[in-house]
């Protein structure tokens, strides 16, 4: 075939191929049998084989997977993702309802609201250029997202090219999901080969879409469902409703159950609605999407920092199922707390396995009085966390068993010991090994100087096989020695030591909050970095001057001080300076203090700054930043992905800054 009738077929075999794909994987109505599709398939793949500077950029080829990539580049997108801010109760969405009627008092238009279920699923962006798909990117913070754009490719029901008369410019926003079904069979197949079953479906389509090798995307049978735009040029549509019709043309999916409504009551009727039937849908869903229809509405609201002022996700309650006790047992932390868990009879809550759940301390279980053998209830905290809410009394036999906290240590046989006052019960013995590796754990983890890649069962191998014993035996572990490890080979030994001496980069409020000192937490941690300037200072210091430190306390207070009047503690301390050379110090930059007294709260990631590096620079200016939000709070700046602090913060009526807004308060625009 010539060149020139090949670039003809090549096209003719495209658009026939995009079209049969939208008929199978949008209208559910396919024209022509799976086989005849596959031989149009086929034949495109040979001609681009024969001539691969023919194949196009919407090539439906592309949908197999890409050449394994390396990473992900970030790219920085022109009009940021905002998150939503939330409604849990009823009061709360009548809040919001309230708000939008007192800014939109004497809008000319009738408030309308669209309503759509809440996917749980992965937020992404696709960009359209002249029709075609030519990047798709997570959200990441909002502003800079991961260009996913080859696994995008693979996800049968995103067009790669639109079927409508295509804008220049189409931003398209929605999420990435794996439907109950797909999800149930992807876990058999796993199950047969003796792999790891996932955790739920949306955790699964998240890492799906963040493979480096695309083919293993394009196998995970994803699904997209568009609910919005970024950019769009050369279109114009007025509400949310026409703005999903217009989406639809082009060849997406959108949520199923969208609706417009007008009054408060209804927007309740549907939030039930969805409730209701949210086990029967084919996906997950945990909660609803209101938003105000009108876009001019929407610009006359405006946005709150990083949420807009004319949307809220309505959540649903945490999901509830019944199950039993089978046993309670004990686990050691760090700092050699003792924590009753529950063991249950496995349950689906919410989609997800629970087997296990804690009781957090011995007063709680006689509080609920849990027994072993109990009926329960069990909730995912915030649909995450599994928890035991309460016993199902009336289906006691009289053989359930009331729980003892033991008198002894579960792990190294330790006399337990019970402070007064406190709830806790510890093991006292800082060498007993739980304590050991939950402290490792916790010293190489993201919230102490953390070390990429190291894991809970590697740490575990290393204390097995004697190259550790504390977290200082960490920096003189050789590479060898961890290619003897179980799945260590000469790459991965070689990355972890390179993570291990990267560690030593960690600042001091980070190293302080690594040690796992008892009621030190990170806020505390910054506290006492500010206070004292390096770990030599602070470890000699009284409990005296400690507790007059603001934020410190007498019990935290005496938790320091016996913390490095441990001899082993300070023995760990000196090898660590031994191998790092110097342990870091803070300092206060001189000059100007223009914040002095100045009580700031920082939430959601920034462009220009990390949060350490914003803290610092606030901190250098004389201000005070605090970890909550509070009345005696001037200001709380507020990034991507902001949180609940934003939501205190509006209503305390709290000063709220934006990333360029802080900038111009700090003097660095």
């Amino acid at each position: 075939m010539k060149k020139s009738d090949a670039k003809t077929r090549i096209g003719e075999l495209s658009e026939q191929l995009h079209h049969h794909n939208y008929r199978y994987y949008i209208l559910d109505d396919p024209e022509i049998t799976d086989a005849e599709y596959d031989r149009l398939f086929d034949e495109l793949a040979q001609l681009e084989e024969q001539y691969p500077d023919l194949k196009r950029a919407d090539s439906p080829t592309q949908r197999v997977g890409a050449p394994v990539a390396s990473a992900f580049r970030s790219v920085r997108r022109e009009i940021p993702m905002l998150s939503l801010s939330k409604a849990t109760k009823p009061d709360e969405f009548a809040d919001f309802d309230r708000r939008v009627r007192e800014i939109l008092k004497g809008d000319p238009d009738t408030v309308e609201y669209l309503t759509e279920p809440k996917l749980d699923g992965l937020a992404v962006e696709l960009l359209f250029e002249d029709g075609v798909l030519t990047l798709g990117l997570t959200r990441g913070d909002g502003v800079t997202g991961e260009d996913v754009t080859d696994n995008l490719r693979t996800i049968r029901n995103i067009p790669l090219k639109l079927r409508a008369k295509a804008p220049k410019i189409l931003e398209v926003r929605g999420e990435v999901i794996m439907t109950k079904q797909d999800f149930a069979e992807l876990n058999r197949r796993r199950e047969q080969e003796g792999q790891e079953l996932y955790a739920n479906p949306r955790n699964t389509a998240a890492g799906s879409v963040r493979q480096l090798d695309s083919s293993i995307t394009a196998s995970r049978n994803l699904r997209f469902y568009a609910h919005g735009v970024g950019r769009l040029e050369g279109v114009e549509v007025e509400n949310q409703w026409q703005l999903l019709h217009l989406l639809r043309q082009a060849g997406f999916e959108t949520s199923p159950g969208a609706k417009v409504v007008y009054l408060p009551e209804d927007v309740f009727q549907q939030f039930k609605q969805l409730e209701k039937n949210r086990n029967e849908m084919e996906f997950d869903i945990d909660g609803m999407v209101v938003k105000v229809n009108s876009f001019r509405q929407q610009q006359k609201l405006g946005v709150l920092s990083r949420s807009p002022r004319w949307a809220v996700a309505m959540k649903f309650p945490p999901q509830q199922e019944e199950t039993t006790v089978e046993d309670i047992q004990v686990q050691v932390g760090r700092t050699g707390t003792l924590t009753p868990v529950a063991h249950l009879k496995p349950v689906k809550v919410g989609g997800v396995e629970v087997k296990r759940a804690t009781l957090h301390n011995y007063d709680e279980v006689k509080r609920k009085d849990i027994r072993i053998g109990d009926h329960v209830i069990v909730q995912r905290a915030g649909d995450v966390i599994p928890e035991v809410v309460k016993p199902v009394t009336s289906r006691r036999t009289g053989k359930e068993r009331q729980f003892e906290m033991p008198d002894r240590c579960p792990v190294c046989a330790s006399q337990v010991v019970r402070a007064e006052g406190e709830a806790a019960y510890r093991c006292p013995n800082i060498t007993c090994p739980a304590q050991v590796l939950e402290r490792i754990i916790h010293f190489a983890s993201k919230g102490g100087v953390n070390v990429d890649g190291l894991g809970p069962k590697l740490i575990e191998q290393m204390l097995n096989q004697e190259l550790i014993e504390n977290v200082a035996d960490l920096y003189f572990v050789k590479q060898e020695q961890l290619q003897e490890l179980e799945r260590m080979a000469e790459k991965s030994a070689e990355n972890l030591i390179n993570a291990i001496a990267k560690s030593k980069e960690a600042d001091l409020p980070h190293l302080i909050a690594a040690l796992g000192i008892p009621n030190v937490g990170e806020h505390a941690a910054s506290v006492l970095a500010e206070s004292f300037g390096s770990i030599d200072k602070l470890q000699v210091a009284t409990t005296e001057t400690l507790s007059e430190i603001e934020g410190i306390g007498p019990i935290v207070a005496e938790s320091i001080h016996e913390f490095f009047a441990n001899e082993q503690n300070r023995t760990i301390i000196t090898r660590l300076a031994e191998a790092w050379g110097k342990l870091p110090e803070f300092k206060v930059a001189a000059g100007p203090k223009p914040l002095k007294d100045k009580t700031f709260v920082l939430t959601g990631g920034m462009e220009k700054y990390s949060r350490d590096q914003a803290k610092k620079r606030l901190i250098d200016l004389g201000a005070k930043v605090t970890s909550s939000v509070s009345k005696k709070t001037d200001y709380v700046v507020a990034g991507a992905d902001p949180g609940s602090k934003l939501e205190k913060a509006e209503k305390l009526g709290v000063t709220v800054l934006d990333e360029a807004q802080f900038l111009q308060l700090i003097g660095d625009e």
